[in-house]
């Protein structure tokens, strides 16, 4: 029994289960299940921007709220990264202004918490994902904002699943209530003044403690070997279960893992995996989006900016794995796609393994993810692979806009970067800090 098995999961309906493959499918989804709300509306995301998507969304909630009195609705964003502004951009109240003034305006029931996960941005952020609507879960690694639910010319594609499941819509809403809304350093960022991190220090430090302890409640799991879905939270190094589960996946392939990835730089423990793997002649699967694709590329007709080197230390990071790896390639066991679809950017991550179990989460598969961020995902098991057409129809849009590298020669090295990118990452290792730098992206 693999350790995922050791509490049952809730049993899952096939047709309760649609797979979205486009963001204008989903923000249009996400709006009508909103009008549509009874009773609670609960939103976990990295962030909801001040911008068309953001304010439409949030008037939506208003509004919904406005409707109906009875109707709970908590949204709950990373405490950090909702009161500054934009990379570049001058000192502000960020997207917390956003939330204080439509609750001035609105006057209704939505409330806005912030959620500190380190004391700086830099050392780890909220990155739950998935929204209970009713007993409805959205699940996805989408933030809010224009790119995302494709509001405007551009779009960052991402993975879209809709699961109508009352135990696990039950267990999403009990992990916020017991473990985030009721601490003192979880405070609402929709009123002015808007908080401090100092107000909040010692409450912080309590929290992120009973957090690395914490877990989704799974106690409603019914003993099945059908089709069923459980809920990981994953939190620090030593109690992570989340990350324990992906090392899992990996460990027990037994015929074909797949990879979805938007940044190349997998944990050491992940990637000994996956040579291991290979060793044995697995079958591996790999899509990671293009450099362009990155959402921190800097056009190299735009003013560059130190954060645009990032997508080429991806790139170099790729580079080197490919090169280690040929043999695989060639052998047809590696198969290793890069994403681009015109300016539009790539955040698809997940796993699936064997055709048979699949992996929804917000994790980007890097050592940010593996150590610093608060991370969950919902695993769910089909054996019968009644999913699987939902899952075949995904992977199949999302390779339309794949290409297959044939070895390292297919990407561009470092002579091809433009020279404010070379200099940097020239530096970078001179001095060895480029190692530093892949623990944090």
């Amino acid at each position: 029994m693999a350790f995922w098995q050791d509490n049952a999961g809730f049993s899952l309906e096939a047709n309760k289960c649609t797979v979205l493959t486009d963001a204008k499918h989903y923000h249009s989804e996400l709006l009508s299940l909103i009008g549509k709300a009874k009773k609670r509306i609960y939103i976990a995301a990295l962030y909801l921007q001040d911008d068309s998507a953001g304010q439409g969304v949030l008037t939506a909630l208003h509004n919904a709220s406005l409707q109906n009195p009875d109707l709970e609705i908590k949204v709950l964003v990373d405490f950090h990264r909702a009161q500054r502004g934009l990379i570049g951009e001058a000192k502000s109240e960020g997207n917390a202004r956003l939330y204080c003034d439509f609750l001035e305006k609105f006057g209704s029931n939505v409330q806005v918490y912030g959620v500190p996960v380190k004391a700086k941005e830099l050392f780890g952020v909220l990155h739950l994902k998935g929204f209970v609507i009713d007993d409805m879960v959205l699940y996805s690694g989408a933030s809010i904002n224009d790119v995302y639910l494709h509001q405007q010319d551009k779009y960052r594609l991402d993975r879209y699943f809709l699961i109508e499941n009352t135990k696990l819509a039950e267990s999403f809403v009990g992990f916020i209530e017991k473990h985030l809304v009721s601490s003192e350093a979880v405070p609402r960022l929709d009123s002015r003044p808007l908080p401090s991190f100092a107000d909040i220090k010692l409450a912080q430090k309590k929290l992120m403690r009973s957090l690395k302890r914490a877990n989704y409640d799974m106690s409603e799991g019914d003993e099945t070997s059908g089709l069923n879905v459980r809920a990981f939270l994953g939190f620090g190094r030593r109690t992570n279960k989340l990350n324990r589960l992906i090392k899992a996946l990996f460990d027990t392939t037994e015929q074909e893992l797949i990879l979805y990835t938007p940044y190349f730089n997998f944990p050491a423990p992940l990637l000994r995996s996956l040579r291991r793997l290979l060793k044995q002649g697995k079958s591996i699967t790999i899509v990671v989006g293009d450099k362009t694709a990155n959402d921190f590329y800097i056009s190299p007709d735009k003013p560059f900016s130190r954060i645009g080197a990032l997508p080429y230390l991806y790139e170099r990071i790729l580079h080197k794995f490919l090169k280690s790896q040929r043999k695989y390639i060639e052998q047809g066991v590696l198969n290793v796609y890069l994403w681009k679809d015109g300016a539009n950017s790539f955040h698809l991550k997940g796993i699936n393994k064997d055709n048979q179990v699949h992996l929804m989460t917000g994790h980007n598969l890097n050592p940010r993810a593996w150590g610093l961020d608060i991370e969950n995902g919902i695993l769910i098991e089909d054996k019968a692979e009644e999913l699987k057409s939902y899952i075949d129809t995904e992977k199949e849009a999302i390779l339309a806009h794949c290409r297959k590298l044939s070895g390292p020669d297919d990407i561009e090295t470092l002579q091809d970067y433009p020279a404010p990118v070379q200099k940097i990452l020239g530096q970078a290792k001179r001095v060895k800090v480029d190692f530093i730098i892949k623990k944090f992206i």
